[in-house]
């Protein structure tokens, strides 16, 4: 059996998004900002796609800017921020210790440019607590930047209650919303949201292009220089079939989304359930406010990376939430921000669930990862010392 569950990471192009996106490849091939007809077609295409795009998120289309995907739109909305907090004298920032690193490396760069970044903590159950971000707020804050969903975890925050409590001390409320765009409901007018990112293929459209919602009246910062498109606050020549492709792809998902969400929902909690059984492990997040497709659990005595390799055997597509995979030996930040120590947080496993599993599908991997965790314990120096009571069990 072949079992993708890494939708997390990326997922498989969806049939209604390669379609929409072959005609801007084959016959309206020209380039939007040329004057002559083929050239307008895509142009009326790209506005077409802008304002689908808006009506799924409750924006007007003049707020929708298309990007290369969610790494650049955090990047230009953070920079935004900081540019127009400096000119006002606020140098301060709210974020979490948990956010995608297209955040916090961001936020490091503004750090040595002279801001002050607080990081607040998540906890266990891997949440943002309201009050203890209004406390958090000082006269020289300018941006508060939280995700909708986590990337690893899959924790929801309150964006809405957020979002309220940035509007009320008049602050900048900037969310990547990379996981949850086409997943979870969004609407950026009654959630608060001044800025918010995303990525098509999060939700079954292509990779290289996203998008950055900016509210009206916030004076983008350029990332790019050199023509007027996209209203000047991004040059380059758009790419209208990835765009086209992007904007069928996320139609279609807020079209499907309450019947998705409930049929991945159900097979999320049997998943966590059955992997629950096995002795020493733990979810990670919380069990209930995360995204329907996301399982993310640790094992005690292993390390992730032999987990991977060996569910890559049985057939399953999975990831880590250790950073091991990438070449380095730290375990995941994530992992660490919500409490996890390093011994624990090596052996972490996360299953990202797609519209199209089954629960056949489901029990096997139960199955497979139970037989994996025991296999890998079973010569574990760890996990002897474990079991004879020479350290002490964690999980």
């Amino acid at each position: 059996m072949q079992i993708y569950a890494d939708n997390a990471a990326t997922t498989r192009m969806s049939r209604t998004a390669i379609d929409a996106m072959i005609p801007y490849m084959e016959e309206n091939y020209g380039n939007p900002s040329s004057l002559y007809t083929i050239g307008q077609r895509a142009k009326e295409a790209l506005e077409q796609a802008r304002a689908d795009v808006a009506a799924v998120i409750n924006a007007d289309p003049r707020e929708i800017l298309f990007t290369s995907g969610g790494s650049e739109a955090d990047n230009q909305a953070l920079i935004t921020a900081a540019t127009l907090g400096k000119k006002q004298g606020k140098t301060h920032i709210i974020s979490t210790a948990f956010e995608h690193h297209a955040i916090l490396h961001t936020l490091e760069k503004l750090e040595k440019e002279g801001f002050d970044v607080t990081l607040l903590p998540v906890h266990e159950n891997g949440i943002v607590d309201v009050q203890e971000l209004e406390a958090a707020l000082r006269e020289d804050t300018c941006l508060v930047t939280i995700m909708t969903a986590n990337n690893e975890i899959g924790t929801i925050q309150p964006i809405r209650e957020i979002g309220a409590v940035c509007r009320a001390h008049g602050v900048l409320f900037h969310t990547d919303a990379v996981q949850a765009v086409g997943h979870l409901p969004i609407d950026v007018k009654a959630d608060n949201i001044d800025m918010l990112s995303a990525s098509a293929h999060k939700f079954h459209g292509p990779k290289g292009v996203g998008f950055l919602y900016a509210r009206k009246g916030i004076r983008l910062t350029n990332l790019i220089e050199g023509g007027a498109q996209e209203r000047g606050k991004r040059a380059g020549t758009e790419n209208v079939p990835g765009i086209m492709a992007m904007a069928a792809a996320l139609k279609e998902a807020a079209a499907n989304m309450e019947k998705n969400a409930a049929h991945l929902t159900a097979l999320r909690d049997r998943l966590i359930a059955g992997l629950s059984d096995i002795p020493h492990s733990a979810l990670n997040g919380d069990a209930q406010r995360r995204l329907p497709g996301n399982v993310n659990f640790c094992f005690e005595g292993i390390e992730g990376e032999s987990l991977l390799l060996l569910l890559d055997d049985k057939g399953i597509s999975a990831s880590s939430g250790s950073a091991c995979t990438s070449g380095s030996l730290d375990p995941s930040h994530v992992l660490l921000a919500i409490g996890r120590v390093h011994d624990v947080a090596h052996g972490s496993l996360r299953l990202s669930l797609g519209e199209d599993a089954t629960e056949e599908e489901v029990d096997y991997m139960i199955r497979s990862v139970g037989e994996v965790v025991g296999y890998l314990r079973s010569f574990s120096p760890v996990w002897r010392d474990l079991v004879a009571g020479k350290t002490p069990f964690i999980l």
